[in-house]
């Protein structure tokens, strides 16, 4: 590559080149407009002066305060104390009143809705989804199918405490893994889980036997699903009956839950959420579905 200097006029634009060439091609000497100078020097005078009233830049323990003095953490914390005073006399009341009060008092119940949902959000939509719809392995919160039960009580319970958490007043039990374990063998967990299917009315393969199934139902896992599969909320098993289901209703889904059991963890909120976050939480997720009238 040949580099040469040599300035002169390009033929075609009539503009005077830099005289820098390389390989025969010339750089043309257009200089920037003057309006996007001005600009250019415009912005690098602002950001000195910016860097000189504003916090700024970072140092090892500290940063820059900024001639101002003004931070935008200061500003928000002015926000938030102004909000927080807006809100006290509603707040006051949703502390002082009972969540059955609180619900037939509409003013208080909007309210306490309106706080819940904005928790929710910020606490619980990444299992639950953002409108409670739930997903695989995750209750959906707008249908009247509750593991623990659906209660203003029962929910404040689940919420307070949760479930298999570190808290001690949290709900327990777990389904056993019958096949990992050895309490099943592979064709009576296969039988089971037909049966299972068919408490439903889902369809089963010809020749299955349903009564084997049933039997090993009855002897392991009545005591907490029930006789009839309806479930038991003082042990978090669900309802079999119904068309309601938390991992899947195919036979390879409920035959891996029979064969490593079931046990999903809910974290506790208390001492994490203030009790009357809690509370309206509480009223939030009992409005999202189910009986309204419990």
């Amino acid at each position: 590559m040949a580099h040469e200097t040599h300035k002169q006029v390009d033929a075609i634009t009539g503009v005077t080149t830099t005289g820098h060439s390389w390989d025969n091609i010339q750089e043309l000497n257009n200089p920037l407009p003057r309006w996007w100078l001005w600009t250019f020097y415009f912005t690098i005078v602002w950001a000195i002066a910016y860097c000189i009233a504003y916090p700024a830049w970072p140092m090892v323990s500290s940063y820059t305060k900024g001639m101002l003095g003004w931070q935008s953490r200061d500003a928000v914390e002015v926000e938030l104390a102004a909000l927080k005073d807006q809100r006290s006399g509603m707040t006051a009341k949703l502390a002082t009143a009972s969540l059955e009060d609180i619900k037939k008092t509409p003013e208080l119940f909007a309210f306490a809705r309106a706080q819940g949902k904005a928790s929710f959000g910020d606490n619980c939509a990444p299992c639950h989804g953002a409108g409670g719809g739930g997903a695989k392995g995750y209750p959906n919160l707008n249908d009247d199918d509750w593991l623990w039960g659906g209660s203003l009580e029962q929910i404040q319970q689940t919420i307070l405490h949760g479930a298999r958490s570190t808290s001690d007043q949290g709900h327990t039990g777990s389904m056993p893994a019958f096949g990992r374990d050895g309490l099943l063998k592979r064709e009576e967990v296969s039988q089971v889980a037909d049966y299972v299917r068919s408490l439903s009315g889902l369809p089963v393969e010809k020749g299955v036997d349903i009564a084997a199934g049933a039997k090993i139902f009855a002897d392991n896992c009545a005591s907490c699903h029930g006789d009839k599969g309806q479930g038991m909320q003082e042990m978090g098993a669900p309802n079999l009956t119904d068309k309601i289901w938390l991992f899947g209703s195919d036979k390879v889904t409920i035959m891996e839950g029979l064969n490593n059991g079931r046990g999903g963890v809910m974290p506790t909120w208390h001492g994490r959420l203030d009790d009357t976050t809690i509370k309206a939480l509480t009223l939030y997720v009992h409005s999202l579905g189910g009986d309204q009238n419990r």
